[in-house]
């Protein structure tokens, strides 16, 4: 598979958004529950000033031991949905590092690439699928409490299909605090709607939610970058001592969104980090969770 658009080096501002298009367990319900939005509520508090510079203060740029950064091969499949439903199949592609419970991961000279969007069985090797119209990828580390994520990324446009059709959150987010695919934070880096936005996703107390979760939108604000370019993202996450979350999202070394979490429950405690795509094909580069010395 050849990518619409070419490698560039990284180019000025800073992105985006959120979303809801989830599986559950990595599976899609029924095709009506795929695209289904959860509830979203508004709640926490934008962090000016000093505030937001706290987190900047408790996520240093010290790597310990515990950091992690990405290294994909030159080319080639890397892992995807089907390995992750079918471990133990000779034929499946895992990796030591990542899950994607939907879609595909593949390496271009040395990049992460979800590969064209589409949807489909991806079978053991993503020959004529993809599946990555929703392209969900984790850590298997669950051990990331206080982090900062860096990633370059190079989205596309957003398109639609037969089974994801256009949404306001379509794009390219970073997860923090992965519990599982009902527990977690959401960093939007760039939306079709032009948003950045923090969520906090919980496990839904009813089946009112077809992707098994709730979403609620600690802040959003609007922020753009062009499409087809390089830029560098930045998402952090750290507790307080009073028992909130301040989470902060960077894009081309400028904050354009931080927050407090108030009532972050038990995504107090660490959790995987990731990424997620919704009807964007996403390359990245460069992926790296480092975590604070102390």
């Amino acid at each position: 598979m050849t990518p619409p658009f070419r490698r560039r080096r990284h180019a000025a501002s800073w992105a985006d958004a959120e979303a809801t298009r989830d599986h559950t367990d990595g599976r899609p319900t029924s095709a009506a529950q795929v695209r289904r939005p959860s509830r979203r509520v508004v709640l926490g508090g934008l962090l000016l000033g000093a505030a937001a510079g706290t987190v900047a203060e408790l996520l240093t740029e010290t790597k310990t031991a515990r950091s992690f950064r990405a290294r994909f091969p030159a080319h080639g499949l890397v892992t995807n949905e089907y390995a992750y439903r079918h471990p133990h199949d000779p034929q499946a592609h895992t990796s030591p590092d990542w899950s994607v419970t939907s879609g595909s991961l593949f390496a271009r000279d040395g990049d992460g690439w979800t590969g064209p969007p589409d949807v489909g069985n991806t079978g053991p090797d993503s020959a004529r699928h993809t599946d990555s119209a929703i392209f969900r990828l984790v850590t298997h580390r669950r051990d990331f409490g206080a982090v900062k994520v860096r990633t370059s990324v190079c989205p596309a446009p957003p398109v639609i299909t037969q089974r994801t059709p256009a949404q306001d959150w379509d794009g390219g987010h970073i997860w923090l605090r992965y519990h599982g695919p009902q527990e977690l934070y959401a960093l939007s880096f760039r939306r079709r709607d032009g948003l950045v936005v923090i969520k906090r996703k919980v496990p839904a107390k009813d089946a009112s939610a077809g992707d098994g979760g709730n979403y609620a939108t600690v802040a959003e604000r609007r922020h753009t970058f062009p499409y087809r370019t390089w830029h560098r993202v930045t998402a952090g996450a750290v507790n307080t001592s009073s028992g909130t979350v301040l989470l902060r999202l960077d894009i081309d070394g400028q904050t354009v969104l931080a927050a407090e979490d108030r009532t972050p429950g038990p995504l107090l405690t660490p959790g995987g980090v990731g990424l997620r795509a919704d009807n964007t094909e996403l390359l990245f580069r460069d992926f790296t969770a480092l975590v604070p010395r102390g």
